[in-house]
């Protein structure tokens, strides 16, 4: 099962797979990068833990997960009042993680399917169907991403005639995806295509994302990368080292306004004062056409101040976990922000680059938006 985890279709690796003995095998993203471990979820309470516990994270990811969590949650589910258990193992899922609106989505249609059933037995078969369903559409829109964003990157090269420097943040690469990424899709196309390409990988404090699963995924795929801290992007903007940002999303409202890892907001700041474009990727799932008003909607997830007070790395070959401050201090763990639209150059979608505007993203996704 590593092997088919590993050679997912961008040549890289699958996050997450249905095995055929109808368990489900995910990389544990908790030991990288320092242990590639695949963790075999059984149940859909090995699913939960899963989310909420971050072995599986990235919107698009754990929007499949849970799709999967549904489908173990149907198998289980007693033959009288299954109906009823499956709602209540969808609305257990959902809490897990409140910011990406992927999981919501994907939970809301497994449900729908299964509930069309006149069985168990038969929910058992359509929430199976529905979950790869859903597992394959993402990865064949992130497919779409890369090419569409595999434009942007050329035309620097074209125009500079050297190697192009993209920065992101966080990790919006093939493991927080089913597969090829989001931000990264574009990269790994530029890869692909023979482009000359290199990133600026932010570390993303406080769980460091970027340093523990973008520098580890970008190295397996032989792309040209640099580990700096979250606070270096605007120094090097101010100097001419960046061309273009390019970010995943956790969900971005009909108004294009963005919600992402927390400090996303101050790249886009930075990059609008130096003329830098600033771009999210993202698949139409990540869409919430349900807001228009980003800052004051999107729900912001608050995570355990523990991850901030202390930091994990490796240390003689033990992985080990270090205090950074006095024992007596609190922290604050806001796990996202949001970007306004204004600061966004453009979206980069699976149909497509539009403006992060309500009329561009509508006249995109006409179905979305009514």
């Amino acid at each position: 099962m590593e092997r088919a985890i590993i050679e997912g279709a961008a040549g890289g690796f699958r996050s997450i797979e249905l095995n055929a003995d109808d368990t489900v095998s995910a990389i544990d993203q908790t030991l990288l990068p320092f242990e590639f471990r695949i963790a075999v979820l059984r149940s859909s309470d090995d699913c939960l833990r899963a989310i909420k516990d971050m072995v599986v994270r990235g919107a698009p990811l754990i929007g499949a997960a849970a799709a999967f969590g549904l489908f173990l949650a149907a198998k289980e589910a007693p033959a009288e009042l299954w109906d009823r258990y499956l709602r209540e193992r969808a609305a257990a899922l959902l809490a897990t993680r409140p910011t990406a609106v992927n999981l919501e989505r994907a939970l809301s249609s497994v449900l729908a399917a299964a509930l069309a059933a006149d069985s168990r037995a038969r929910a058992e078969v359509l929430a199976r169907a529905e979950a790869l369903r859903i597992a394959e559409e993402d990865a064949d829109r992130c497919r779409m991403i890369g090419l569409h964003g595999l434009e942007l990157i050329k035309k620097v090269f074209e125009l500079e005639g050297r190697r192009v420097n993209v920065l992101t943040h966080c990790n919006a690469g093939a493991l927080a995806c089913v597969d090829f990424g989001t931000a990264t899709a574009p990269i790994y196309a530029a890869q692909a295509a023979g482009i000359p390409v290199h990133v600026w990988v932010d570390e993303t404090r406080p769980r460091n994302q970027g340093a523990s699963l973008t520098a580890w995924e970008l190295g397996r795929r032989g792309v040209a990368h640099t580990l700096i801290c979250d606070n270096t992007g605007g120094h090097l903007m101010q100097h001419g080292m960046v061309d273009l940002v390019i970010t995943g999303a956790d969900r971005v409202a009909a108004s294009g306004d963005a919600a992402n890892k927390i400090g996303t907001y101050l790249k886009a700041l930075a990059a609008r004062d130096n003329g830098v474009p600033f771009y999210v990727a993202l698949p139409s799932s990540s869409f919430d056409w349900s807001i228009t008003d980003g800052i004051a909607e999107i729900p912001i997830e608050e995570r355990s101040p523990e991850e901030v007070r202390y930091v994990e790395g490796l240390h003689h070959g033990e992985r080990t976990r270090v205090l950074i401050c006095p024992e007596a201090t609190d922290a604050a763990n806001y796990g996202f922000d949001v970007t306004p639209a204004r600061l966004i150059d453009g979206l980069v979608t699976e149909r497509g680059i539009c403006a992060a505007e309500a009329a561009a993203i509508a006249a995109l996704f006409p179905e979305g938006a009514t």
